[in-house]
């Protein structure tokens, strides 16, 4: 009997030891098939999500755009496949432990750069729009991980159980990389055509009663032309600038106007397309309104007009020269209210900058 109390006391050690190593592992694979699934979220066979993982980590190191399409599936692959082979006894100590502190070292680096060169502003794109994060937290989460894995390593090796397997391996990388390919297939800028739609509004006019009126807020005055009984403003509002969409829309900085950056596939673009015609439909006056789409499933775009209830001009924009335009740190979908090309309002996203219906009323009227 007292035989049996010492070896059950000598196991236990091992026993809590094999516990903590695959909490662990599980830990590590939860946090890399996370990972790699919030960057095709919602819905793989569309572009939107792995173009801001395209946009956000890899663009800014220097690769170009078919190169970061490339390397932006193969990453995702190689993600998914070592969430899982930290489950599996395959060259556990010598290749799959090594390789997931190497990818992790290779972002923390990524990381650093971005926050040294350009702060700790926006979502990182770790974690897609599934799990936002600053590329701070994102730096410490990835030196958290390395920290479990050197300590696995090092302290847990025992409890390591591995066996010898590179073709395992190889194999399981191989068909999640392959898959990432089938279900999200590279698509290029020359594969579909830029659309560009032009369709002139009636101006808006407001009646007065003075021969002048002066902005005091932006010391701008404007011209009234007297019409009989009946005076009209044009031109009303802080002084006209540039912003730079002139090129796609020519008459953009020429009063209100209502510029919006939809994806063509994005539920919560749809919805708010159908939200401003609602609000073009119950007042007359409301600004002209204009889409850029971004260049992911063009030929859906018919439908979200439709969807919407009304057809409005707009512009077909390549992945990356979308995501450069609406600005880093933003999201779809995004709305932007221009007075003589002065931005006035940007709803960005689905969080805490969103589009709000009932604001922007008040804030156009």
């Amino acid at each position: 009997m007292e035989n049996q109390t010492i070896i059950d006391s000598e196991k236990s050690p091992n026993i809590w030891k094999v516990y903590v190593s695959w909490a662990i592992r599980v830990l590590i694979a939860a946090l890399f098939l996370v990972s790699a699934f919030a960057k095709i979220y919602p819905d793989p066979s569309m572009l939107f999500s792995i173009s801001k993982f395209e946009f956000t980590q890899l663009y800014p190191m220097g690769f170009g755009r078919e190169f970061s399409a490339f390397l932006s599936r193969f990453l995702i692959g190689i993600e998914f496949a070592l969430g899982f082979l930290i489950l599996l006894p395959f060259n556990l100590k010598k290749v799959v432990i090594p390789s997931t502190i190497l990818m992790l070292g290779f972002f923390c680096v990524h990381l650093t750069i971005e926050i040294l060169t350009g702060g700790n502003k926006g979502n990182c794109g770790c974690f897609g729009s599934l799990l936002p994060m600053t590329p701070l937290q994102a730096l410490i989460k990835n030196l958290l991980s390395i920290g479990l894995l050197v300590l696995l390593y090092l302290k847990f090796n025992n409890q390591l159980k591995s066996k010898n397997s590179i073709a395992a391996i190889g194999s399981l990388s191989l068909a999640c990389i392959a898959t990432l390919f089938l279900m999200i297939p590279m698509k290029f800028q020359s594969e579909s055509k830029k659309n560009v739609l032009v369709i002139e509004g009636p101006k808006n006019e407001v009646q007065i009663n003075n021969d002048t009126i002066v902005n005091e807020k932006n010391q701008t005055q404007v011209t009234v032309k007297d019409t009989s009984k009946t005076k009209k403003i044009e031109n009303l509002g802080p002084k006209k600038k540039k912003s730079g969409f002139a090129k796609i829309f020519p008459k953009i900085d020429e009063g209100k106007k209502v510029l919006c950056f939809f994806a063509p596939t994005c539920d919560h673009c749809m919805a708010t397309a159908k939200e401003l015609t609602e609000l073009k439909r119950s007042n007359p006056n409301f600004p002209d309104i204009q889409m850029i789409f971004m260049d992911e499933g063009p030929e859906e775009i018919p439908a979200f007009l439709k969807f919407a209830g009304a057809e409005y001009p707009y512009y077909v924009m390549d992945i990356i020269e979308f995501w450069q335009t609406i600005g880093n740190g933003r999201e779809t979908p995004g709305v932007v209210y221009l007075w003589n090309g002065n931005v006035q309002k940007f709803y960005s996203g689905i969080d805490k900058d969103k589009f709000n219906k009932e604001e922007f009323k008040k804030i156009v009227q």
